[in-house]
C-alpha cells in the first residue's frame, strides 16, 4: 500500500497537469494502490470530490463578492473535510490582476473536471504587503491517488514488473488556464514549496558529508524528479568513465610528455573509449528508467508552449481554441533573420580568434627577447584572455539564442528546444573548439597546442564553478540572512512560518532546466575526446571537476534555485546524439593526429597522396568498427528486453479475451434474439 509521503511527492507532477494540461507521470509504487484507488472512489469518492469543487460553485442570485471572501466562505466547508491540508504548490498572481481573473483563475483550480476545472484545493496567502496575490494549491489524498491515475501512473507490481493505467479522461480539460495567463503576464510565477524536513535528509545523504560512493538517485529523484535526477546519474557515470582516461594519461603525461610519437596508442585508446562509454551509458539509462517507471511512458500530446502567439484558431486534432501562426512566417523569420544572424556571431568568433593568435605572436616574441620568468608566465597570458573571452561570448549569444529562438514563436516546446540546442551547440563548437583545429591541423604546433587545450579547459571549468554554482549561493545567502533578519524575531532562528518561507522561496532564483548542464559536460566530452592525446592530463582535470560539479550542483539545486516541477524522461534526449556525434567527429580528429604523427609520416616518404589516401582509408574502417561496435551493443539489458516483451505479450493476450469477450456477448444477444 502506498504511504502518504510518495504521493505528496507526486503532487509535484500532478499538479501542474491539472492546472495546465501539462505535467507528466511517475512511478515506482505497487500495483496494490489500484485496489485501495477503486475502494476510495467508488466509497467516498463523489463525496470527497464533491467536497473539492464547493469551492468553486457561483452562488447564483447573490452580490458579486470578491475573490477573497469567496474563497474564505469555500474553505470554511472544505476544512471540514480536508483539515489535514497541506500546501504543495505557490502560484503568484500580479499585483495588477483584476479581481474577475483572480476569481475565475480560482475557480478553474477547483471546480470539477467537467466544467473545465482542475479540483484541487487552493487557499489564499495573507501576507504583510499590501497588494500581493499569493495563492497556495494542494489535493486531497483521493485527489492524488485519482490524478495517478489519470495521468498513466507507471508503477511496480509483485512480480516486478512495471503496468501503466490507461486514461481517457485527459480530453475532459477544456482550456490552457496557465497559458494564457503567462502569455498575458497576469501569472507571475508558480513553483512548488519545498519540504523542509525531505529537503534536509536529501541534503545530509546527498552532500551533507564527504563520501566515497554513489549518490542517492532515488531520492533525487523522489524529490526533483526524473529529468534531474537522470542528469545527476549521467554525470556520475561520466565521471566514472573519465577514470580510464585519466588512469592512462598520468603516466602518459610522467614518461612520454614530449614523445609525440607514443600519442598513436593513446588516440587509438580514445577511438574505443569515446564510443564505448556512450553504448554503455544507453544500457544503464534503460535500466534506471524502468525501475522509475519511466522507460515505458509513451509521449504525450504536447500543448501549445507558454510563448505561443498568434490569431485565435481552432486546433483541428483537439477542437479547441488556441493561437495559430502560419508556419511560413517561422520559416521566413528561421532562414531570413537566424541563420544570417547565427552565421554572423560565427564570422566575429573567427575574428576573435585570429586576435587571439596576433597576442599570441606578441607574447612568443616578447619571451624571446627578455627570456625571464616573468616572460614565461606571458606565454600564458594570451590563452587565459581568450578563454575568458569564449566564455562571456557564450553567455551572450545564448541569451540572443533564446530571444531569437522565442522570435521565431514555436507551438510546441520540444520544437523549441531542439532549434535552441541546434544554435547554441553550433556556435559552442566552434567558439570552443575552432582554434585548436587551427592550431592543430594549420599551424602544426602541438606544443601551442596542448598549452592551448590546457588552459581552455582549466579555465572555463573555474569560470563554469563560479558563475553557476558559487556565486549563485553566495548571492542566496546573503539575501537569506537580510529576509530572516528583517522577517523574523531573534528567537525564531530555526523555523521558518509559512509566509515566511514562501517570501523567501517565491524571490529565489528559478530553475531553467539541465540545458547548461548537460552542455558543460559536452564540451569537456569534447576536450577530452578530440584533443586529450596531446594533453594527456584533460581527462584528469575533468574528473576532479566533475568531483566538484556534483556537489556544487547539488547544492545549487537544494539551496539556490526554486524547487522545480517534477518532469518525467526516459532518456537524456537530443544529447545523447549530440555526444555520439562528438564521438564521430573525435575518430576524425584522432585519425588525422595519428596521420600527422612522425611515425606515419616516416611510413610514406615520397608519397603525400599516398599517405592521405591511406589516413582516410583507416578513418572509414575505425569509423565502422565504432558503428558495428554501437550496433553490437544492445540499448537494452537482456533481463529490461524480457520484461518488455513479456508486458507486450500479455497486453496482446489481454486485448484478445477482450475481443473474445464482444464476440461471445454478441452471439449471445443474436441467439437470445433468435430464440424470442
Amino acid at each position: 500500500m502506498w504511504s502518504r509521503q510518495p504521493v505528496l511527492v507526486l503532487s509535484r507532477t500532478l499538479l501542474p497537469w491539472t492546472v495546465c494540461s501539462a505535467g507528466g507521470v511517475r512511478g515506482g509504487a505497487s500495483c496494490r494502490a489500484w485496489n485501495r484507488s477503486e475502494r476510495l472512489r467508488k466509497g467516498c469518492g463523489g463525496d470527497r470530490d464533491r467536497a473539492v469543487s464547493a469551492g468553486g460553485a457561483r452562488p447564483g442570485g447573490r452580490e458579486r463578492q470578491t475573490s477573497s471572501q469567496k474563497m474564505a466562505q469555500s474553505w470554511s466547508f472544505l476544512d471540514i473535510c480536508e483539515s489535514d491540508f497541506r500546501p504543495l504548490v505557490v502560484i503568484e498572481l500580479a499585483k495588477t490582476a483584476k479581481a474577475e481573473t483572480i476569481e475565475w483563475f480560482t475557480e478553474r483550480i477547483v471546480d470539477k473536471k467537467a466544467k473545465g476545472g482542475a479540483q484541487l484545493l487552493v487557499k489564499p496567502l495573507l501576507t504583510e504587503k499590501e497588494g500581493e496575490n499569493i495563492y497556495l494549491v494542494g489535493a486531497s489524498y483521493l485527489r492524488l491517488l485519482l490524478g495517478a491515475e489519470t495521468v498513466g501512473l507507471v508503477k511496480e507490481c509483485n512480480d516486478n514488473s512495471m503496468r501503466t493505467f490507461t486514461y481517457s479522461s485527459r480530453k475532459t480539460f477544456k482550456d490552457f488556464a496557465v497559458r494564457r495567463l503567462l502569455t498575458s503576464g497576469v501569472l507571475v510565477q508558480i513553483f512548488p514549496l519545498q519540504d523542509r524536513e525531505e529537503l534536509k535528509k536529501l541534503c545530509h545523504s546527498w552532500y551533507g558529508r564527504v563520501k566515497v560512493g554513489y549518490q542517492p538517485l532515488d531520492e533525487i529523484r523522489c524529490y526533483f524528479g526524473e529529468t534531474i535526477a537522470l542528469y545527476f546519474a549521467f554525470l556520475e557515470y561520466f565521471t566514472f568513465a573519465l577514470i580510464p582516461m585519466a588512469v592512462i594519461g598520468i603516466p602518459y603525461y610522467v614518461f612520454a610528455w614530449e614523445d609525440y610519437d607514443k600519442y598513436v596508442m593513446f588516440a587509438t585508446f580514445n577511438l574505443l573509449w569515446s564510443t564505448v562509454i556512450l553504448e554503455v551509458w544507453k544500457r544503464i539509462c534503460a535500466t534506471i528508467t524502468y525501475r522509475w517507471g519511466t522507460l515505458l511512458m509513451k509521449r504525450q500530446f504536447e500543448e501549445p508552449r507558454p510563448g505561443f502567439h498568434g490569431v485565435l484558431g481552432v486546433n483541428p486534432v483537439t477542437g479547441r481554441e488556441e493561437p495559430v501562426y502560419s508556419s511560413i512566417k517561422r520559416q521566413l523569420r528561421i532562414y531570413l533573420v537566424s541563420l544570417p544572424f547565427v552565421c554572423l556571431c560565427l564570422y566575429f568568433s573567427l575574428y576573435v580568434m585570429m586576435i587571439y593568435f596576433d597576442l599570441e605572436e606578441w607574447a612568443l616574441d616578447y619571451h624571446e627577447e627578455n627570456d625571464s620568468n616573468f616572460s614565461s608566465l606571458m606565454l600564458f597570458v594570451p590563452s587565459i584572455i581568450y578563454a575568458v573571452v569564449i566564455e562571456i561570448m557564450n553567455r551572450i549569444y545564448r541569451y540572443a539564442a533564446e530571444f531569437l529562438t522565442s522570435w521565431e514563436n514555436h507551438r510546441l516546446e520540444s520544437s523549441y528546444q531542439n532549434h535552441l540546442i541546434l544554435k547554441v551547440l553550433v556556435f559552442n563548437f566552434l567558439n570552443c573548439f575552432a582554434s585548436l583545429f587551427y592550431i592543430a591541423f594549420v599551424l602544426f604546433d602541438m606544443h601551442l597546442l596542448r598549452q592551448s587545450l590546457a588552459t581552455l579547459l582549466i579555465t572555463s571549468q573555474i569560470l563554469n564553478q563560479l558563475a553557476e554554482s558559487l556565486l549563485p549561493y553566495w548571492l542566496q545567502k546573503r539575501y537569506n540572512k537580510r529576509m530572516k533578519k528583517r522577517l523574523c524575531p531573534p528567537k525564531f532562528d530555526k523555523d521558518l512560518s509559512l509566509v515566511e518561507q514562501v517570501n523567501l522561496e517565491k524571490e529565489m532564483g528559478t530553475y531553467c532546466g539541465t540545458f547548461d548542464d548537460y552542455l558543460e559536460l559536452f564540451l569537456q566530452f569534447g576536450y577530452v575526446s578530440l584533443f586529450s592525446c596531446v594533453y594527456p592530463l584533460a581527462a584528469v582535470f575533468a574528473v576532479l571537476n566533475n568531483i566538484t560539479e556534483i556537489y556544487s550542483d547539488a547544492l545549487k539545486m537544494c539551496n539556490v534555485y526554486k524547487r522545480p516541477f517534477a518532469e518525467p524522461t526516459a532518456n537524456i534526449g537530443v544529447w545523447q546524439l549530440a555526444f555520439e556525434t562528438m564521438s564521430v567527429i573525435s575518430v576524425v580528429t584522432n585519425c588525422v593526429l595519428i596521420g600527422m604523427s612522425p611515425q606515419v609520416n616516416a611510413l610514406f616518404p615520397d608519397s603525400k597522396m599516398e599517405h592521405i589516401l591511406t589516413v582516410a582509408l583507416v578513418e572509414h574502417l575505425l569509423l565502422a568498427v565504432k558503428f558495428t561496435i554501437a550496433f553490437v551493443i544492445p540499448d537494452k539489458p537482456r533481463d529490461i528486453q524480457i520484461k518488455l516483451a513479456k508486458l507486450e505479450f500479455e497486453s496482446l493476450e489481454a486485448l484478445k479475451q477482450q475481443v473474445w469477450l464482444k464476440i461471445n456477448f454478441l452471439a449471445s444477444t443474436v441467439m437470445a434474439a433468435k430464440m424470442t
